[in-house]
């Protein structure tokens, strides 16, 4: 076998072996960004037309993002923005439009106090969704039921799922980011007189389980009773 033959053999399989490579750092950049982003991957490749588009955009929201100065909430404003969202929930009997554009704005000051963007709808959602992604489809929802509310066309049970749209971006940005939680914080120190529960399980390396609907599951207003209140209506 002659040297150029040898040459043009090895140049083939050194070909096959980097595509073979690469499809597999396709597979996996895909696998991770679905799993990140959830079914924001999905509304990504439906709104860009396919996936490559979608990838694109989705990489370059984690690149802004890792732009963003984002820090965790004190634990006393924590309880402070849960007992301003209860006082929200209460208005709803009375004023149910009026509470869901409360929540909204309660929601966007939390987002503020934790680093994120505040203006343009678009622009929140797109930062939400790095860390967010499971979640982001109920603030959707819930802007969108907004929308429609401001135009006379939402009924008092849409306001009221609206209000637990909100509720699940809400907990989820208020949660303690246990997997974040530094070693210091396991100390056996005795607990201040603010401290809430869930900061003290969470500070022991427990698992901190955040109330209000999760993302994909049927928002059928068995939220608690919390949003029992908000059906008074």
């Amino acid at each position: 076998m002659s040297t150029a033959v040898m040459v043009v053999i090895a140049v083939i399989i050194i070909a096959a072996v980097a595509a073979v490579a690469f499809l597999a750092w396709k597979q996996a950049r895909t696998r991770r960004l679905r799993k990140r982003f959830g079914p924001e991957y999905d509304r990504a490749v439906e709104q860009h037309g396919g996936r490559a588009a979608a990838e694109r955009e989705l990489l370059d929201r984690e690149r802004r993002h890792r732009d963003l100065e984002l820090r965790d909430l004190d634990p006393r404003r924590r309880e402070q923005y849960r007992e301003q969202w209860v006082a929200v929930q209460e208005r709803f009997v009375d004023a149910p439009e009026s509470a869901v554009e409360q929540a909204d704005g309660l929601v966007t000051v939390v987002m503020g106090e934790r680093g994120y963007p505040t203006s343009g709808f678009e622009e929140k959602a797109a930062h939400l969704s790095v860390e967010h992604g499971r979640t982001l489809d109920h603030y959707r929802r819930a802007h969108a039921i907004g929308g429609r509310a401001a135009d006379g066309k939402a009924s008092t049970e849409d306001l009221r799922q609206a209000m637990v749209h909100y509720r699940a971006l809400f907990e989820e940005l208020l949660s303690v980011p246990v997997q974040r939680t530094a070693p210091e914080a396991r100390s056996t120190a005795p607990d201040q007189g603010g401290t809430a529960p869930d900061e003290r399980r969470a500070a022991r390396g427990e698992e901190v389980r955040v109330p209000g609907p999760r993302a994909g599951e049927p928002d059928d207003g068995r939220t608690g009773r919390d949003d029992e209140r908000t059906t008074r209506s």
